[in-house]
């Protein structure tokens, strides 16, 4: 039986030690907070609760395959629940539209309320990342990218020097649907000119998967997977902080924890690589994609009826999401800022036209270093900065021999999807003990 030691509690550190448990590996998982979950935990405060980071995932399938992979079906511990509207966006035109998931129709419909033929120029730029999808799912999403043996077409995909801000400029007259297009990656921090052009299969995935929620919160699939590595007898110790891995005779055989030394066959980097010692040399050309400014609000009275995500375009850019927990009467909502925050966030949200002070009760304030520090790294992963992004930051195998990486600062990338997918790449490449 293998020793496996991995390094982070989050959703890519759980669900990477739940496939290894599961193949017959002796797990153990080092978490510096004292709950697993990271950013995919909950806040709470006052009977209120909050998810501390996504409310929603793409790509079910990728949670499903992780249930289903490593003990009882995901259908009978919590249930995935499709939005009908992903989300509401607010232009500063003063026009506005639902964007619906999982139908080209539904979508050509809503759009062509913004204007006559705006429908059909979304679903010609969303049909354009078809081919793009099945090559890259293909080739670096379901399987390690060893560039030796992937397809020729694929690589040349991948790599290209065409930007998200250039495929879109192009695709699009109207600065709406430019925005649409280029929200995903705006929210999370990046500049679309340094984008590859091919992460905008985004679009594609919405518009083919839809989005998926949790009533209650997404902070309730951490619990879960905590049961879920009870189950599989995996020893974790939070709390406790990881000050490297340690490499006798050119391969990992410990990591260094505040508890003291594990030993270890293997370890699994589920965390920021840049915080290991070890590991951050070999990205130290990277940069984290940093956080939104945060502001949890408990609100209770007659409080505006919301849809489960509003995004006001212009700068700032503000995000408001319902979900999460409150006590009788109350609603628990999450407001998002990036940009030109020269005010109270609730603030900026009244010049939106959204005025929730009156039902403040309780209000929680997260700032992006705030993040950063308590979850070791930001939960966004590595600032895109062109197609040289994909070489520098680590995939699932790692320059150091015994030690792999998942999560969000590893290929393929940030997101539930891509982190779920990274841990199963791992488990792929370590196989069975």
């Amino acid at each position: 039986m293998g020793r496996v030691v991995v390094i982070g509690g989050g959703f890519a550190g759980m669900a990477s030690a739940a496939r290894l448990a599961k193949l017959g590996h002796e797990v153990t998982l080092v978490e510096q907070m004292p709950q697993l979950g990271g950013a995919m935990g909950t806040v709470e405060q006052d009977g209120f609760t909050w998810d501390a980071g996504p409310s929603t995932t793409l790509l079910p399938a990728v949670v499903r395959d992780l249930f289903r992979k490593t003990g009882r079906p995901l259908e009978r511990e919590i249930d995935l629940v499709q939005q009908p509207i992903m989300r509401t966006h607010h232009f500063q035109d003063d026009t506005s539209v639902a964007l619906p998931g999982g139908s080209r129709a539904a979508q050509i419909d809503a759009l062509d309320g913004l204007g006559a033929g705006l429908g059909d120029q979304w679903a010609a730029y969303v049909e354009g990342f078809a081919d793009d999808w099945e090559a890259i799912r293909r080739d670096y999403l379901e399987r390690p990218w060893v560039p030796e043996i992937a397809s020729k077409e694929t690589s040349a995909r991948i790599f290209t020097r065409e930007m998200m801000a250039k495929r879109v400029k192009k695709s699009f007259k109207d600065d709406r649907l430019r925005l649409l297009a280029a929200h995903p990656f705006v929210f999370e921090g990046h500049d679309t000119r340094d984008v590859p052009a091919w992460m905008g299969m985004a679009s594609y995935v919405e518009q083919r998967f839809g989005a998926w929620t949790i009533e209650g919160g997404f902070g309730r699939l951490s619990g879960v997977l905590a049961q879920r590595l009870a189950t599989r007898k995996v020893n974790v110790l939070t709390d406790t902080t990881v000050s490297d891995i340690v490499v006798r005779s050119g391969r990992a055989a410990a990591v260094a924890t505040s508890a003291g030394e594990l030993d270890a066959d293997v370890v699994v980097c589920a965390g920021d690589p840049r915080r290991i010692p070890t590991l951050a040399p070999f990205v130290r050309r990277t940069m984290p994609a940093i956080p939104p400014v945060v502001c949890h609000l408990g609100l209770t009275g007659d409080v505006p009826d919301l849809p489960a995500e509003s995004v006001f375009h212009g700068d700032p850019l503000i995000v408001v999401r319902t979900g999460g927990t409150a006590p009788d009467g109350g609603k628990a909502v999450t407001i998002f800022g990036r940009g030109l925050l020269a005010e109270d966030i609730v603030l900026g949200l009244v010049r939106k036209g959204i005025n929730l002070r009156p039902f403040v009760e309780v209000r929680v304030d997260r700032s992006p270093r705030t993040q950063v520090e308590q979850w070791g790294g930001s939960p966004m992963g590595v600032l895109w900065q062109g197609r040289s992004t994909l070489k520098e930051r680590l995939s699932s195998t790692t320059p150091v021999p015994g030690v792999y990486s998942a999560g969000a600062h590893t290929n393929p990338g940030a997101g539930i999807p891509y982190v779920g997918l990274s841990a199963a790449l791992v488990a792929q490449e370590i196989g069975p003990a």
